[in-house]
């Protein structure tokens, strides 16, 4: 049987989610490859990859997915890497650029705008580059770790993981591993097993404590930051609170015309008892 090919997120965020692929055993049996969050969902959309981290988003837009269940990018409260950066009140925000680096992040953006702060806004894809953003609009969407360097004494900013608790009550899902269901058949490993013990041996102590010692001089950031934004701010289990937020992200989108109806949740558990 040939080796799965993994896409997986360059962000601090995934690193606990891929300890076992980079320090244990699990590495071996995979090809991996790191790259943005629209581009994994890319690459399981051609095919170029079997599994993924994708956002929430792209299980709307991409057939033949099964997700691995138990383990997410989430958030139940700020997440401080999903940031809306503005000049202006939001009442007064007309024009919004875009880092397209993540589709749910997009979408989600789209969503607070038609359902809470009014929406009549021009959305327009751009780099992630704050002044440039804000150069050309009023208000400019960035995520990831360059949302964590953003010096919020400067602008108003707004969290969009706290929006959506605030204004639903429920977690917010960010992305989740998928795989593509045509590649199941050419492994034999507990892929779920497999993922969710990385994520747990990513976040034991020990572990934790270097991936920030890496990753704060990195990114520029305090240690402290680093492990308050791992161990607070990112909820990394698809748990039921999870997954209510999830299809009522789903309901929002699709009336809001931000994405498709997304089709029912797969999981490779199910699907392959079903298949046995």
């Amino acid at each position: 049987m040939r080796r799965l090919r993994i896409s997986a997120i360059s962000y601090l965020n995934t690193a606990p989610l891929m300890w076992d692929f980079e320090h244990g055993s699990a590495g071996s049996a995979f090809d991996i490859s790191y790259t943005l969050p629209a581009q994994c969902a890319a690459a399981l959309r051609e095919g170029s990859a079997d599994i993924g981290i994708i956002p929430a988003a792209a299980y709307a837009t991409i057939p033949g997915l099964v997700i691995l269940p138990g383990v997410a990018i989430a958030s139940r409260r700020a997440v401080r890497s999903i940031l809306l950066v503005s000049k202006l009140p939001l009442e007064r925000v007309r024009t919004v650029a875009l880092d397209t680096s993540s589709m749910t992040s997009v979408a989600l953006t789209k969503i607070l705008f038609a359902k809470l702060w009014g929406g009549k806004q021009t959305f327009t894809a751009m780099a992630p580059d704050l002044k440039q953003m804000l150069a050309q609009c009023d208000a400019g969407l960035v995520i990831g770790d360059p949302a964590l360097k953003v010096d919020r004494s400067q602008y108003r900013t707004y969290d969009l993981g706290s929006e959506w608790q605030r204004w639903t009550g429920k977690p917010f899902v960010y992305a989740f591993w998928a795989v593509r269901q045509d590649a199941l058949a050419d492994t034999s490993l507990d892929l779920a097993a497999i993922f969710q013990q990385s994520r747990d041996h990513g976040l034991e102590r020990e572990n934790l404590d270097q991936i920030v010692r890496e990753w704060a001089p990195r990114l520029g950031l305090r240690e402290t930051e680093v492990r308050n934004y791992l161990t607070e701010n990112i909820h990394y289990y698809l748990d039921p609170p999870c997954l209510d937020g999830q299809q009522l992200f789903y309901r929002h989108a699709r009336e809001c015309g931000a994405l498709p109806a997304a089709p029912r949740l797969r999981f490779l558990d199910v699907e392959r008892a079903a298949v046995s």
